[in-house]
């Protein structure tokens, strides 16, 4: 008799990072729930699809038991809105209380602009030091989630794909063809992570012993003019007289310089952490 598909549940299913690993655990052979707050997805893969609110702790702690996951993928999280704060850090204490009570290993997607940006690049246990409300509700969040037993703490850095548009770019292009302008930075640097990519290694990660912190980003470092304008190229998006490439002013809320220590991710995974250049490159298409 063949061995029954291990259970994953995966919380922010509809989420942009969501589109892309629910596919991918499906095709791996999982059995996928994942969950949604306002927008039913567009499966298109055999998933369970259950809405859920993570400020509700009773909802919380019933689809995890209805679910009986032998894993939990948290991705959920806003960042923005009035209730951003508690939707991260209330949803983390109740996806963790979940996870521990019912043993499931928990990955948690975490940021890395939980970090001030001047002393880059930063390792896994380097001290956080968030800038802004965002930052400091996701290492609010890093707590919760590092106090259960069987957990990885997942950093990637802005994460983008090339066949949905990321909200980045989105709001570029809407922009552009609306022919309102936009200040592309040239002193903020990161670590661009393919969608796919950071899919593959959430699913790695179920795979492995590994317990703590992760750093997961591309391995080329880009400003953020100089990402923005790869994906420009990428979209062929010719909308460009108003642009304006420059430095963030001196008090802008964004921390400056998050790169991010690698070398754990790399000895750990079998997982590559293709650069921004690479994935372009293996798509095949000039830009």
């Amino acid at each position: 008799m063949a061995k029954p598909a291990q259970r994953i549940l995966i919380t922010g299913g509809s989420s942009y990072l969501g589109q892309h690993l629910v596919p991918l655990a499906a095709e791996a052979g999982y059995e996928v729930w994942m969950t949604y707050h306002h927008t039913p997805p567009a499966l298109g893969v055999p998933a369970t699809a259950v809405p859920l609110d993570l400020r509700d702790d009773t909802a919380v702690a019933q689809t995890v038991a209805n679910c009986q996951p032998h894993a939990i993928i948290h991705l959920a999280g806003s960042n923005r809105g009035e209730d951003m704060e508690r939707v991260i850090v209330a949803g983390a204490t109740h996806i963790a209380t979940a996870a521990q009570t019912h043993h499931a290993r928990l990955i948690h997607l975490s940021t890395d602009v939980i970090f001030d940006g001047h002393n880059a690049p930063y390792e896994e246990t380097d001290e956080v030091s968030p800038l802004h409300a965002y930052g400091r509700a996701k290492a609010t969040a890093e707590q919760i989630i590092g106090r259960t037993a069987n957990h990885v703490i997942v950093r990637p850095s802005l994460i983008y794909g090339l066949h949905r548009l990321d909200r980045g770019t989105e709001w570029m292009v809407n922009s552009l063809r609306a022919g309102e302008p936009i200040t592309l930075f040239n002193n903020q640097w990161r670590m661009p992570i393919a969608a796919e990519t950071l899919s593959q290694v959430c699913l790695e990660l179920l795979t492995l012993p590994y317990v703590g912190v992760l750093n997961a980003a591309g391995r080329q470092v880009l400003s953020r003019s100089e990402f923005a304008l790869r994906l420009l190229d990428w979209w062929q998006i010719a909308e460009r007289e108003r642009i304006t490439i420059a430095p963030a002013p001196p008090d802008a809320p964004w921390p400056l310089d998050t790169r991010l220590d690698l070398t754990r991710a790399t000895l750990l995974l079998r997982t590559t952490l293709w650069g921004v250049d690479e994935i372009l490159a293996q798509s095949g298409r000039k830009v």
